[in-house]
Order: C-alpha cells, then sequence, then structure tokens
C-alpha cells in the first residue's frame, strides 16, 4: 500500500489532532523541523500510556529505533508486561517486537525518517474475542539539524463494538494479523512561522 499526501484533518483521533498541532505549533523558522524540548503538549501525562518515544541512530534502511519510553497501555498491547520495566526501554524496537512485526510496521517509520514529516497509519485488527479493534498510529518527528533524531509516537486503539480487550491485539501471534487500511504523510497545508503557527485549520501551504 502506498502513502497518500494528506493535510492534518487525516488524523481521526481527537488526542493525536491535538498532539499533531502542538507539532506543528514548535514547527518554526529557520528550523527544518521542532526540537523534542519545545515539544509541550497539554495533559501530557494523560496521554504518555498510549506514547512512546525513540532515538534514531543511522539514517535510511539502516536507521534503527532506540525506546526510551513506553506507555503502559502499549506494554499490554504488545504482550510485553512480563518483561521487567527497567528493561522495557534503551532497547531496539525491531529487537522489541520481533523481525515479523518489525517487518510489517518498519516503513512507516522510515518514511517519517526520510520525509522529516508526521506519518499516519490506520491498521484493522482483532481483539481475543473476536471484535474489529482500530489502531491507529501517529509517528511525529523531531531534531536540532537537518535529520530527524527522535520520534514520538502514539497509539490509539479503538473499536465500534465497544469495548475489547487490549491485552496483546498487537502481540506476535495476535488473533488476527493487523491489516493496514491508510497510510499517509502529513505534507498538505503546513506553514512555518517566525515564531509559532496556528492550529491546522487555520495552516496554509509549506514553501
Amino acid at each position: 500500500m502506498q502513502f497518500e499526501s494528506a493535510n492534518p484533518s487525516v488524523v481521526r483521533s481527537i488526542r493525536q489532532r491535538d498532539l499533531l498541532n502542538t507539532w506543528l505549533r514548535a514547527l518554526v523558522r529557520p528550523h527544518p523541523l521542532p526540537r523534542v524540548a519545545d515539544y509541550q503538549p497539554e495533559c501530557i501525562a494523560d496521554e504518555l500510556p498510549d506514547m512512546m518515544r525513540f532515538d534514531v541512530e543511522g539514517s535510511g534502511d539502516g536507521a534503527r529505533f532506540v525506546i526510551t519510553q513506553e506507555g503502559a497501555t502499549l506494554t499490554k498491547a504488545y504482550g510485553n508486561e512480563h518483561i521487567d520495566p527497567v528493561r522495557r526501554t534503551n532497547r531496539y524496537l525491531d529487537d522489541a517486537i520481533g523481525p515479523e512485526r518489525y517487518e510489517r510496521v518498519v516503513t512507516l517509520y522510515r518514511t517519517c525518517l526520510a520525509c522529516k514529516r508526521p506519518t499516519y497509519s490506520i491498521s484493522m485488527v482483532q481483539d481475543p474475542d473476536g471484535k474489529d479493534v482500530q489502531y491507529e498510529r501517529l509517528l511525529l518527528p523531531f531534531g536540532s539539524a537537518d535529520s530527524v533524531e527522535q520520534i514520538v509516537g502514539s497509539y490509539k486503539a479503538i473499536s465500534i463494538e465497544g469495548h475489547f480487550k487490549v491485552s496483546n491485539l498487537m502481540g506476535i501471534r495476535p488473533r488476527a494479523v493487523p491489516e493496514i487500511i491508510l497510510r499517509a504523510i502529513i505534507d498538505q497545508d503546513i506553514v512555518r512561522g517566525s515564531t509559532h503557527i496556528r492550529a491546522a485549520e487555520d495552516i496554509v501551504e509549506l514553501e
């Protein structure tokens, strides 16, 4: 599946839209990327269970992503509750989720890295009871130079069938292999301001 070029309205989750808007406001001239130190979303403590943060090592297809923060909800979704909390960070993403799952998602991270723009995806998966769950992934790039040095990810799972089981939702052997139904690069309707920019609905084309 190819990536589509999209504007911020492609993001469905209200919370993720807020995180994206904060990224947009942190994107200022003359820097090609916002700095992670300037990224200060409101109510971030409430979002941390659904978030991960990575340091980027290397570049291109050889880049690897070091987990520096892993939210509690994601620990359950990936079946990592048995791992000692002190060992859940400072490890590579490919080691943490295994080669099969990594192969399914690595293009999302590499595209974020190459384009220096947020990427967004929606996958469909089933919980242990067979309920359809929509899994939304938003990746936000950060750096102090011309390359991406950190990625902050927000991961949201929702189901129109109501309550569902998070445990092992995206694990090594989920009930159904996640099927990506949308992949987008958010590169439209973005502008870098001299100081800060306004919310997504008020912004214009990037130069």
